[in-house]
């Protein structure tokens, strides 16, 4: 667990859990400001149109991400029906967070594998920022509610399945624990991992 760090090397601690806010940061902001530009303005008019952590930030969420490493913030508000696109406004919505991690993880890799950077902590904390930004866009792809790949699902889901459609949005806490396996056992070694090697040079891992 993350918080053990805290005790043992704090300022592992300290760069694990400002990367990982600083990333779920700019993920929610991302979500709120393509709504914003594509008609809604829900998120603004809630305050969720900024970087202020504060303004993302779930209770639960943020408990998980200091002591357990991994976490996530309050999910963007926003109205299907307010978007210029109703057929693919909610699957932009959804994919503008884990894109703005990817973008994150390439500009930050790009820097830790052609710039001369000094020290071995700066090292590791830009390789640690650019490895959790990729494991969150991975996660987040993942095609179970309420993640965001779920909306991406959904807008090629065909209309003849209407009643799959409604049963598949109930994957609640299920789904979700069933996407955190998988991440554990596929998507971080066989897709993540990679993603990190080509974006940084380095091995898989560091």
């Amino acid at each position: 667990m993350l918080i053990n760090a805290l005790f043992t090397d704090p300022i592992s601690y300290l760069m694990m859990a400002v990367s990982l806010l600083f990333a779920l940061t700019v993920h929610e902001y991302a979500h709120a400001q393509v709504a914003d530009w594509q008609g809604d303005h829900t998120a603004r008019a809630m305050g969720r149109l900024t970087l202020n952590p504060l303004a993302h930030l779930d209770a639960v969420g943020a408990l998980f991400i200091f002591t357990m490493g991994f976490g996530w913030g309050k999910p963007v508000p926003f109205s299907p029906y307010g978007l210029r696109n109703k057929k693919w406004g909610p699957s932009l919505v959804a994919i503008a967070g884990p894109l703005s991690n990817f973008i994150m993880a390439v500009v930050v890799g790009m820097i830790l594998r052609f710039g001369h950077l000094g020290g071995e902590r700066l090292l590791a904390f830009f390789a640690m920022f650019v490895w959790l930004n990729v494991l969150l866009g991975v996660f987040n792809l993942i095609p179970v509610p309420p993640l965001d790949g779920s909306h991406l699902a959904l807008a090629l889901w065909p209309w003849k399945w209407e009643k799959r459609r409604v049963l598949f949005m109930q994957g609640g806490l299920m789904a979700v624990f069933a996407a955190i396996i998988f991440m554990m056992f596929i998507g971080g070694p066989y897709i993540a991992q990679p993603l990190f090697s080509l974006i940084t040079g380095l091995p898989m891992g560091f």
